[in-house]
């Protein structure tokens, strides 16, 4: 036989585990038909940028109310409070001012003006090895400054040219710049005296030259063979001075064309709107008007000189000297016999 009191602790039982369950039951929402249904979860916070623990490759400003921002960039990216996260491989092109460019991991790269560069991670880096960036640049200048990495003892980056392969190696810190010029010429400086090796190779030759710490070299021609030593011009982005005051167009400025000119004034023509008048004479032998030759106008004498003094041409001529007795008295004669 059942005992009561046990079934009446057992229905006790029973119930309080219901009451329970009913209490932590997710909300329910009623609607229209009387119907309960379950309520939707709360919205959650937008996700990052990037996942945890994947540092893009670059961070590049895009907003022009930024310093340093870029003309443009191109790649797979994503955009956050006016910057460009790029993701993978892509180009950043610098406008008329120099672009300030996050190479997180590393350093800065400052992409000078008018200049556009290509970057890339190294795809030859074995599994779990950090990766070399590669950074390539057709024209134009570009000035790296990187932290000390002991990475890139082993995967070092590379600043590809049409001319050469410029190896930045490690551990020490790096500021390396370099700029490209006409039919092939490229300077490179790798500044600092504790900077590590920077090395040049070339694809069309054999060979390799070490640019030293603190050493500025110009490679004339894409030529490894024909390397100028200390070189006197910077290898990286020109003062922004000089570019504000630089004249793009020194032909006009040669010309008169530009404002700070000076512009040579044509002198005003004489009254009368003639530069030169003919000045007739008449002769009394040949009973004819004949035009007597003008003399060319005189140059104008230098500022600051006295003029010299001339003769105009229009001056009447110095009047003859009257002829004698006897001059006259032959003519008489002359009439009255018709002599020639």
């Amino acid at each position: 036989m059942c005992n009561p009191s046990r079934v009446l602790s057992l229905c006790v039982l029973v119930l309080a585990a219901t009451a329970a369950a009913a209490q932590t039951a997710e909300p329910t929402r009623p609607t229209s038909a009387g119907e309960r249904v379950p309520a939707p979860p709360a919205a959650t916070a937008p996700p990052d940028p990037l996942p945890a623990g994947t540092p893009p490759v670059a961070v590049v400003p895009l907003d022009k109310t930024l310093p340093g921002a870029a003309l443009s960039v191109t790649g797979p990216m994503q955009a956050l409070n006016g910057r460009a996260y790029l993701t993978g491989s892509g180009s950043i092109t610098a406008g008329t001012s120099t672009a300030d460019v996050v190479l997180p991991a590393r350093g800065t790269l400052h992409v000078c003006a008018s200049s556009t560069v290509k970057l890339a991670a190294d795809a030859s880096a074995s599994a779990g090895e950090v990766p070399g960036l590669l950074i390539a640049l057709d024209r134009g200048a570009v000035e790296m400054s990187f932290g000390p990495s002991t990475a890139r003892e082993k995967n070092a980056d590379t600043l590809l040219t049409p001319y050469f392969h410029i190896l930045i190696g490690g551990p020490n810190p790096a500021d390396v710049k370099v700029r490209l010029g006409e039919h092939g010429d490229t300077c490179v400086d790798n500044g600092g005296a504790n900077a590590p090796y920077v090395v040049v190779t070339s694809p069309f030759e054999s060979g390799l030259y070490r640019v030293q710490p603190g050493q500025r070299v110009m490679f004339e021609h894409g030529s490894l063979q024909s390397v100028v030593d200390r070189e006197g011009e910077p290898c990286g982005c020109p003062p922004a001075a000089a570019n504000a005051n630089r004249n793009e167009f020194p032909l006009a400025e040669s010309e008169g064309l530009t404002p700070g000119a000076q512009v040579p004034v044509m002198p005003a023509p004489p009254a009368g709107g003639a530069n030169a008048t003919a000045t007739l004479s008449y002769n009394g032998a040949h009973g004819s008007m004949q035009a007597a030759p003008v003399a060319a106008a005189p140059a104008a004498p230098p500022a600051g000189t006295a003029p010299a003094p001339t003769t105009s041409a229009s001056q009447a001529p110095a009047t003859p000297k009257k002829p004698g007795l006897l001059t006259r008295v032959g003519r008489f004669f002359k009439r009255i016999f018709g002599a020639e």
